[in-house]
């Protein structure tokens, strides 16, 4: 069964060969979605669309350029003339401690985080509205709930609780107009993010915490994204879903 025939799908910061956004964008075309990928870089948007399949879209974007989300919004419109699903993957993190977080670092997190998820979801809610059908997945992280830990610095944590109280928020104020607004939130995945930057000491740390006792992977998450963006989830709203092994039970 395709969960997603006929829908199209908008996926935030999906061009990195082993990230999430890749996972999820592949997952989605793999259940009959067609896909924008939307990156920094236009070849490599481009590249990771071809890679999912015949009839994908890629586009440049940069997320925290509202005019920049509106056209990308526009150009997947002219393509496929509808838009069902938006998933805010693009982040950033910094592993910075903090008093070394500078006014640079805070703006480069927090803006490509939580503003590029407002912009990029206020570029698609119009359209969403009209059609009164949508879901917006949100990524997060468990870095919000705990208070960071792992990997990225305190500042990373308050952009994903930042992203935590806007998917909530949205939910309320949109779902009179047909429109769902669900945030993910994973634990430790093996991403190019994280790859070869933990020794081997740190990494047995991490897995001892995990009673699955093994990292996620980038489909353990585009699983959940699929769920969300799918009929399946259609009257689940302002919820947000642990991908994280048991890691943080709460």
């Amino acid at each position: 069964m395709k969960l997603l025939d006929g829908k199209t799908a908008i996926v935030t910061g999906a061009a990195s060969p082993r990230g999430l956004g890749k996972a999820t964008a592949r997952m989605f075309a793999e259940h009959g979605a067609r896909v924008a990928i939307l990156d920094l870089d236009e070849g490599q948007a481009k590249a990771a669309a071809a890679d999912i399949g015949a009839g994908h879209l890629g586009l440049a974007c940069n997320v925290t350029d509202k005019w920049a989300c509106v056209d990308a919004t526009a150009a997947v419109l002219d393509a496929f003339g509808q838009i069902d699903v938006l998933v805010n993957n693009a982040g950033i993190t910094q592993p910075l401690k903090l008093m070394q977080i500078e006014p640079e670092n805070y703006d480069a997190v927090l803006d490509v985080n939580l503003r590029g998820t407002l912009y990029m979801s206020q570029a698609v809610i119009p359209h969403m509205r009209e059609r009164a059908t949508g879901s917006i997945v949100n990524i997060s992280s468990v870095s919000a709930q705990r208070g960071g830990g792992i990997f990225g610095g305190p500042h990373y944590s308050a952009a994903k609780a930042g992203i935590l109280g806007l998917t909530k928020a949205m939910a309320r104020e949109l779902a009179p107009d047909g429109v769902r607004s669900n945030a993910v939130c994973p634990g430790f995945i093996a991403t190019d993010i994280t790859g070869g930057k933990l020794a081997d000491e740190m990494m047995a740390m991490i897995l001892d915490g995990i009673p699955m006792a093994r990292a996620g992977t980038a489909e353990d998450v585009a699983g959940c994204c699929l769920f969300l963006a799918s009929p399946l989830s259609a009257y689940v709203t302002g919820s947000e879903v642990d991908v994280n092994g048991g890691s943080l039970i709460h």
